[in-house]
């Protein structure tokens, strides 16, 4: 015969391996709760974690029910307040999990390592760089150093807070280094903009994963090295290795900055083979990359194929279209973004503004502007007034882009009296035009490109010695006009054509590769023998 006891035990049993079924509700939670409390069983630290850890941590959960029940037990174990920290820490709210660590440490719990890698996750989220500093000191105290998961903790929580020289140190004097901890390493010198270092840890770590590949990868792109972003995801493609959603953004916009049409549709594919979610961030990059490479139709249909789009999928659809002379279409589709309650930033201005600058479009541009302060709270910068100059400029407004160039609250940049010069050149406002190089000496923003503006606007009012006078001071000065050039993809190999280029390193393979083009380039008068230009793999 079976005791009351016998069936007791096995009931609450049954009931506690409901938990670790998947599809269970709140309300089911509730039920079983119930049953624990009835049954006296919810004072058993095992079942009140079993029962808090569903409600902290599950998606189906309800982080401040378990809260609740959390301050109602007498006697929480070390799991039950590890729990509590976790779910806190990973749903992004830092400071709750800070607190409940102090009520830890005041009911005379003592942490353990797993209680360590959730403050510092903490930390890590505020930047908590003297609390991280804090429990750095207690986990030496209490002899957690040593474990991998509270190490790598450390080393991005300092990473984080920008303290690369401690985490290197702790790196360094580790003898349990994993993939982990060389590319948080690796991404804290990529944060920090050296990308040299971040390389040369790259090709020393004795294993590499998704992780550390599109690390990598980010950083190239990020500070504009993009054949280099895609020298390295060619490499990671020969070593079998599949690139997460981070190294796709960042060889996407590599792909954007080179025209490298070719590459860009090959990951789009691969993204659709590979059911690749298509968010918000991801959406961008690919609409940013086909826009830049002259695919705007394709741009616009994975625009419409987002399922949710924020304020920089609109942003990068209407800059797009100004782009490529759809100002129109670019002006409507503020309107409907607009429409549907989305909150232009200061970027969705500038492109607006761009686009009514093209078509010539003066009383839009000017509410447009005016509409910043007063309907979104958008303080107009200093590109937003370069802008409005040129639309000035372009609409032969000289009168009153000189005023808004003297009116302006900030500064003007080179931007803002470049677009004021060329205005000058093309309506033929020659003292203007001098008053305006004037001023950009005084600012030390006299490139190369202002003295060609400042010759071809003499040469346009056929004043030939102004034109050799720039030209001789240009010479004094050493100054000299940035060579224009284009980059080309041919068979995934990004070629640049440099204006003037006199280098001679025609290598045996770039003359295969070009052999085949021999036809193309004489067709357009361009003799192989004889084609100034520059390769770049």
């Amino acid at each position: 015969m079976i005791s009351p006891f016998t069936r007791h035990f096995k009931s609450n049993k049954r009931t506690l391996s409901l938990l670790q079924q998947c599809h269970l509700t709140m309300t089911q939670i509730k039920q079983i709760q119930a049953h624990l409390v009835v049954s006296g069983t919810l004072s058993d630290p095992f079942a009140a974690g079993k029962i808090i850890a569903f409600c902290a941590i599950s998606d189906r959960g309800d982080l401040d029910y378990a809260h609740l029940i959390f301050r109602h037990l007498p006697h929480p174990s070390t799991f039950i307040w590890n729990t509590m920290i976790r779910a806190f820490a990973e749903k992004n709210q830092p400071i709750r999990a800070l607190s409940v660590y102090k009520q830890m440490l005041e009911s005379g719990h003592l942490p353990n390592n797993y209680t360590f890698s959730f403050n510092l996750r903490a930390c890590i989220d505020l930047s908590a760089y003297l609390d991280g500093q804090k429990f750095h000191s207690q986990i030496i105290r209490l002899g957690w150093e040593s474990y991998d998961f509270v190490l790598n903790g450390l080393i991005q929580m300092y990473v984080n807070c920008n303290f690369i020289s401690s985490a290197r140190r702790l790196f360094d004097n580790s003898l349990n280094r994993d993939v982990v901890s060389w590319t948080a390493m690796l991404n804290g010198y990529a944060k920090l903009g050296q990308v040299g270092t971040a390389r040369q840890l790259f090709d020393q770590m004795p294993e590499r994963n998704a992780v550390s590949w599109s690390a990598m990868i980010t950083s190239y792109a990020q500070v504009g090295m993009f054949k280099e972003a895609l020298e390295l995801f060619n490499e990671m493609q020969l070593a079998g290795c599949q690139p997460n959603h981070a190294g796709i953004v960042g060889v996407l916009s590599a792909c954007a900055f080179l025209g490298a049409l070719d590459q860009g549709r090959w990951i789009h594919a691969y993204v659709d083979r590979n059911r690749v979610e298509l968010d918000r961030v991801l959406g961008t990059a690919l609409i940013d990359m086909y826009a830049k490479c002259g695919c705007i139709k394709t741009a616009w249909q994975v625009f419409d194929e987002m399922p949710a789009r924020d304020v920089f999928a609109w942003t990068s659809m209407i800059s797009g279209l100004a782009n490529h002379g759809h100002s129109k279409s670019a002006i409507e589709l503020f309107v409907k973004m607009q429409n549907e309650g989305i909150k232009p930033n200061e970027v969705t201005l500038i492109c607006v503004l761009s686009a009514c600058s093209r078509m010539g479009l003066v009383e839009d541009g000017r509410r447009f502007f005016e509409s910043m302060n007063k309907v979104y709270e958008i303080k107009p910068g200093v590109e937003h007034y370069g802008c409005l100059v040129d639309l000035y400029g372009r609409a032969g407004m000289l009168k009153e882009a000189k005023r808004l160039v003297c009116e302006m609250p900030m500064e003007p940049d080179s931007y803002v009296l470049g677009a004021l010069l060329n205005a000058c050149r093309v309506h033929g406002e020659v003292d203007l035009g001098e008053k305006t190089v004037e001023n950009l000496v005084d600012l030390r923003l006299d490139h190369g490109g202002v003295h060609v503006l400042l010759s071809n606007m003499y040469a346009s009012a056929k004043r030939w010695e102004d034109v050799a006078k720039v030209r001789k001071g240009m010479e004094e000065k050493k100054v000299k006009k940035v060579p224009g050039c284009s980059l080309i993809e041919v068979d995934g190999v990004v070629i640049e054509f440099v204006a003037g280029d006199m280098s001679h390193f025609l290598m045996e393979n770039m003359m295969l590769l070009l052999l085949g083009m021999d036809k193309q380039l004489k067709s357009i008068g361009c003799d192989l023998d004889t084609f100034e230009f520059s390769v770049t793999l």
